[in-house]
């Protein structure tokens, strides 16, 4: 009789770009071309021709980057039934959700991530879900205690009915509505189970509101003489699966890692690192799956389609390291008003990387394995750096085996002990094993870590998305996150991790470099994009010209350049079902963020790396949004507005280009065509036109009250600046 060959768990999907790789070639043969004509003629014209020439040379080499990066676009499909017919003993998974502020981050948010968490379509004998907080709240403890009362009646109800949407706000929301066709007894629980969310929420925004409902004593007693940089370690173990039962509740701890003002804490990844290690005495399942609080199981699924690729590698040359799902989020305001919902850049740029040695890691919705986390390249047989891992845990870390069931509360003391300050004294910890230190984008770095040992990793997108979460609203929100986003990846270009020094030193691959370049070259971009924003203006006013005239053959060039790029990033998203105004969006939000939020990303790198400052974390607000009238507001989608001055730059490139348009059509110049010299073109014009129809939010917040409203303050300085880039202009123009 014959032995049939292992059902496959996975297959690689290449997808065929022939088209795009065409067009994306001839952009690139423009670009090159135009850059080469602008190097022959230096001589034959001034500072602006030269200016122009770097700002164009470093676009065409970003564009090499991106070309690179789309070449081999590819996905993976995965078969769970195939899984739970070939391997019916499910691996353990522990998950790690992280939260750093209670304002910011509203408790609820966190619960509702929690409770989809645990009602996920996995044996809940083999889950346990860890909560780290940063902020030590009394407020999110007790929120947790209540959210584990509901989840006794949420996972059964869940399960036994198949409901696709885990996560309670969202189920009630109002796009589950009961249909008439449902059974009676399905009806009495769903509103059963709606009376008892609406009672937990109320719960928990009236302990929000300050009506707190416990005094810091008994379970509370840790939190009673808490500050916020200056306590000890609190885990508890809120719900723990005592008989190991597949259909009960998996186990549910709270943590809040020891901090000391003599301590760094490393932000983020220094509490990664906690759940790592209490994770590891504690159930040290092999699997770890990492999530935002904002960012709910939207597929309960999902940790099916993630095993598929976790075990179902061939050999040591397709095994992946960890797999990444990529962010979507949910009520997003219609054509992506901010340029936030990043679907372009997963559908192509996303799935380049997948076609070369995988997915960056995202910092959430990402399923790890241990062995991994704790330093192991893909052929080594024992971990790296384990013998200094302290007594008390150190066999339990390295043995890289589930341990056998036991009670969590005799893990306790361990767990403190490893989650204390003073843990990762003379350990490799934050250097070579678990999140790696030394950028605010600690999720970017310890995946090119990761990736230059040698590993590779897989992407999982299975229909409907795996995680959904909640997109930065308004302007001060999306700066933060940006200008976060800019600090950490310079950080890591100027440190010793870079890509370059992995590629030459490592076992980083050419390609996968080049897609790291792409993304932590952003910062630096914003020179040149904030260079070439306010040189159309420049020579408006000082009567010179950076474009080829409409009679060369060059300015064909530059034309061609522009309306086929245009033509092209649309095709993207018509491709990807976006429309044409979700296009524009994204195309000014692009300019917006590189010359605001990179820019100042930028400047304080360079003072980090000068030793004046340092690099400050910063929690992007969130909040629950189930309005689904957002698309009808008239002030829906428009750019808001604080003192901060990373509004500074964007408010003096319009009002630089406004001031150019009014000179040019006042007819006022200096100097140069009085000398017969060439004057600006149509091009100049076009282009400064361009650039205040880009920054038309900054233009509508010239006259916009309240948030909406540039502050004064904002508006006195950039005026200043225009008018000192009006003076310098015309101060060089007559040189």
């Amino acid at each position: 009789m014959a032995i049939s060959a292992p059902l496959a768990l996975y297959e690689r999907v290449t997808r065929k770009n022939t088209i795009p790789r065409a067009v994306e070639l001839t952009i690139l043969f423009l670009l090159l071309s135009l850059v080469a004509y602008r190097l022959i003629s230096l001589q034959d014209h001034g500072f602006t021709w030269f200016l122009a020439f770097v700002c164009e040379s470093w676009f065409a080499f970003t564009w090499v980057l991106s070309v690179s990066t789309k070449w081999t676009q590819a996905d993976y499909k995965t078969y769970p039934e195939h899984l739970l017919q070939g391997k019916p003993e499910l691996p353990a998974v522990d998950m790690f959700v992280t939260t750093a502020d209670p304002v910011l981050e509203p408790p609820i948010l966190t619960v509702n991530t929690v409770l989809s968490l645990l009602a996920v379509d996995y044996p809940a004998n083999k889950l346990a879900c860890y909560v780290s907080d940063d902020g030590g709240s009394p407020l999110t403890f007790y929120s947790l205690m209540e959210a584990s009362k509901f989840a006794k009646l949420w996972v059964p109800f869940c399960k036994k009915y198949c409901i696709e949407v885990r996560a309670p706000f969202r189920y009630f929301s109002g796009e589950s509505s009961l249909s008439r066709d449902v059974s009676l007894e399905f009806q009495q629980e769903w509103k059963k189970m709606k009376d008892e969310y609406e009672e937990l929420s109320r719960k928990i925004e009236d302990a929000t509101n300050g009506l707190m409902p416990f005094e810091l004593t008994g379970e509370f007693a840790d939190f009673s003489s808490i500050q916020r940089t200056n306590h000890a370690t609190i885990i508890k173990v809120i719900w723990e699966n005592k008989e190991g039962v597949a259909n009960e509740v998996p186990h549910l701890i709270y943590i809040s890692r020891e901090k000391r003002p003599k301590y760094p804490h490393h932000f983020k990844a220094g509490a990664m690192n906690v759940l790592t290690r209490v994770s590891g005495v504690m159930s040290n399942a092999p699997f770890m799956l990492n999530v935002d609080c904002d960012m709910y199981i939207n597929n309960p699924k999902i940790f099916l389609h993630a095993m598929c690729l976790l075990l179902g590698a061939k050999n040591k040359d397709t095994d992946f390291a960890y797999v990444q799902s990529p962010q979507c989020f949910y009520d997003g305001l219609k054509d992506d008003p901010f340029g936030n919902q990043l679907v372009v850049l997963f559908e192509y740029l996303g799935r380049g990387i997948v076609g070369i040695q995988g997915p960056f890691y995202a910092g959430t919705g990402c399923f790890h394995k241990r062995k991994v986390i704790y330093g192991l390249s893909p052929n080594d047989e024992e971990i790296k750096g384990s013998m200094e891992f302290t007594k008390s845990a150190g066999q339990i870390l390295s043995s890289m085996k589930t341990s056998s069931p036991h009670e969590l509360s005799s893990s306790l003391e361990a767990a403190k002990q490893v989650a204390g300050c003073s843990y990762e004294y003379g350990t490799l910890w934050g250097r070579e094993v678990g999140w790696i230190y030394g950028s605010t984008t600690e999720d970017v770095l310890t995946g090119l870590t990761i990736h230059g040992r040698g590993w590779k990793s897989a992407y999982c997108s299975p229909n409907p998305p795996a995680f959904l979460g909640c997109a930065p609203s308004g302007g001060p929100a999306i700066m933060t996150q940006q200008k976060r986003w800019t600090t950490g990846l310079l950080e890591i270009l100027f440190s010793r991790r870079s890509p370059f020094f992995l590629a030459l030193q490592g076992k980083l691959q050419f390609r996968q470099c080049l897609a790291y370049l792409w993304l932590m070259l952003w910062g630096l971009r914003s020179i040149p994009e904030l260079c070439y924003a306010i040189l159309p203006a420049y020579c408006i006013v000082t009567s010179s010209h950076f474009l080829p005239k409409v009679g060369e053959a060059a300015f064909f060039i530059a034309a061609a350049i522009f309306i086929t790029y245009n033509l092209y990033t649309l095709s993207e998203y018509l491709r990807a079902g976006l429309s044409v105004r979700a296009w524009w969006n994204n195309q000014r939000m692009w300019r917006i963020n590189a010359t605001t939020a990179w820019l100042i990303g930028t400047f304080s790198v360079v003072l980090k790396m000068l030793g004046i400052s340092d690099t400050v974390f910063e929690v992007t607000p969130k909040e629950q949004s189930t309005n689904e009238d957002d698309d009808h507001n008239a002030n829906a989608g428009r750019l808001t507005f604080d003192r901060s001055p990373i509004f500074i730059s964007g408010t003096t490139i319009l009002l630089v280009n406004l001031t150019a348009l009014a000179v040019r059509l006042l007819g006022v110049g200096f100097g140069l065509v009085a000398r017969g010299e060439d004057g600006p073109g149509i091009g100049e014009v076009i282009c400064s036109v361009w650039v205040v129809l880009l920054y038309w939010a900054f233009f509508r917040g010239l006259f916009g009250k309240g948030k909406y409203g540039i502050p004064s303050s904002t508006l006195y300085k950039a005026g200043a600046l225009a008018a000192l880039f009006v003076h310098f202009s015309r101060w060089t123009s007559m040189i």
